[in-house]
């Protein structure tokens, strides 16, 4: 099994796509005004925003993308009026995070794990 995407609600299309290609990512899909997909700029992952009347934003669902570039990223996005609720940190799980949010208020989670992604010093022994 793999994960293909995870898809988000917003209310304004166009601003969402601005914000998300600003992000580095790529769209490759646009149905009219509701939909859109795009490719991370790294592997083969995507991720879709679909408009919706009201979006009630999840403080327990956050949206990570990992940068290997992180610091250069968050300070390029920083320069260019994107608005950091927590500027990149060293995180006691091994993790590099800097948190902002979307134009509707989804959390977002920039940040650089490398091999601590899947293999932290705790991981589970395999089965």
């Amino acid at each position: 099994m793999r994960l293909n995407q995870v898809t988000v609600a917003i209310t304004d299309l166009p601003r969402s796509i601005a914000f998300y290609s600003g992000l580095g990512l790529i769209q490759i899909v646009g149905e009219g005004d509701r939909y859109a997909r795009f490719l991370c700029p790294d592997g083969d992952s995507t991720f879709s925003i679909e408009r919706s009347d009201g979006v009630v934003p999840h403080s327990t669902t956050t949206i990570y993308f990992e940068c290997a570039d992180l610091d250069a990223r968050v300070a390029d996005l920083a320069a260019r009026g994107y608005r950091f609720d927590e500027p990149a940190t060293d995180r006691p799980w091994l993790w590099r995070e800097a948190r902002l949010r979307d134009p509707d208020g989804n959390p977002i989670c920039l940040f650089l794990a490398g091999t601590n992604r899947v293999d932290p010093p705790w991981r589970l022994p395999a089965i």
